[in-house]
């Protein structure tokens, strides 16, 4: 007597759940996305002859990305903690490791934040940064003149022209300066407007020097083509004479405080390249992390209704979370050490 055997049910597919696969289909998109920005920057980084790498001038700090790495690396572990405290039913545990891992991605961000405050001090931003001494002194001269402008505006608001602005502080310098009886204010006045006009002076000598010595050079129509060993000896302005004199303004105890936010300028070949990459790369990233973080606030809200069916979306966030981490560890090494 023969018995009928059921034939087994068969399930097509891989044995994971739909959220799962639609994760990391989500984050085989992302790794195209970044591999882009990564192979676009190693193409320009390879290609380039005179890579700026001088953290002294790019103003990298790989001890802040050093660190930044290590609580990435650290966030990750916790949120695999919390996913396993969820899977044995110790909710408060999971949520408490969860927080962990929010505080820790605010960490990063602040860190970041404080690294992009450095470069916004120093001006390293895309389109700012001179690649040759032409673009450098070009940049003191309109670094001053926008001084001017400010410093003119301030003391004169009814005046828009920079004409108008200047002749009334002429005029009213004459005017205290035939005053007899002068009072302690109009004293202190006197010496304002003085230091202005002498500060406008010294920005118009400034600016004159350098157009006198530029009609002296020969044209420079292939000056931005040239490689940095002959950058290094072709100087068609004396950027030393400029960058010497505006340090010299910013010594002044009088001028000093008037000319606050001038600075010396030095060019940096290939700069906007390095920093158009570094912001591109690392302000994605950022994006990436605040997303996450957001991910982590809304399973956090649950609170004390956590629960284990709140796993899988605690792993998806989880497998997120990690690819942000592993972008981070590609992308430390390319900006920070090479």
């Amino acid at each position: 007597m023969t018995h009928a055997v059921a034939a087994p049910t068969l399930k097509m597919g891989i044995p994971i759940s739909n959220a799962k696969l639609g994760m990391w289909l989500f984050l085989g998109t992302e790794i195209m996305f970044f591999t882009a920005f990564i192979g676009t920057y190693i193409v320009m980084r390879m290609g380039s002859l005179g890579w700026p790498t001088d953290t002294h001038v790019t103003h990298i700090n790989i001890f802040l990305g050093g660190t930044n790495t290590f609580v990435l690396i650290v966030s990750s572990y916790f949120v695999v903690v919390s996913h396993d405290c969820l899977l044995s039913h110790q909710y408060a545990k999971a949520w408490k490791f969860m927080l962990f891992t929010l505080i820790l991605g605010f960490v990063f961000l602040s860190i970041k934040g404080v690294e992009y405050t450095g470069k916004f001090q120093h001006d390293i931003l895309p389109g700012h940064i001179p690649e040759n001494n032409l673009q450098a002194m070009d940049k003191v001269v309109h670094q001053f003149g926008k001084l001017m402008d400010r410093r003119l505006a301030a003391a004169f608001p009814k005046q828009s022209k920079r004409e108008d602005q200047k002749t009334e502080l002429d005029n009213r310098i004459k005017s205290l300066n035939e005053k007899s009886g002068r009072s302690p204010a109009e004293e202190q006045e006197l010496k304002s407007m003085s230091n202005l006009a002498k500060l406008n002076s010294e920005y118009v000598s400034l600016k004159e020097h350098v157009r006198s010595n530029l009609a002296l050079k020969v044209p420079l129509a292939n000056f931005d083509a040239i490689r940095k060993e002959e950058h290094a000896s072709y100087d068609p302005v004396n950027l030393d004479d400029v960058n010497k004199k505006v340090e010299e303004i910013l010594a002044d105890k009088e001028l000093g405080p008037l000319a606050s936010g001038l600075g010396p300028a030095h060019p940096i070949l290939y700069g906007n390249l390095f920093a158009s990459n570094y912001f591109l790369m690392t302000g994605f990233h950022a994006i990436h992390v605040i997303i996450g973080l957001f991910m982590f606030i809304l399973v956090l809200m649950k609170g004390g209704r956590l629960c284990v069916d709140d796993a899988i979306l605690v792993e998806n966030i989880g497998l997120y979370w990690h690819f942000v981490d592993l972008v981070w560890i590609f992308l430390f090494p390319l900006l920070y050490i090479i």
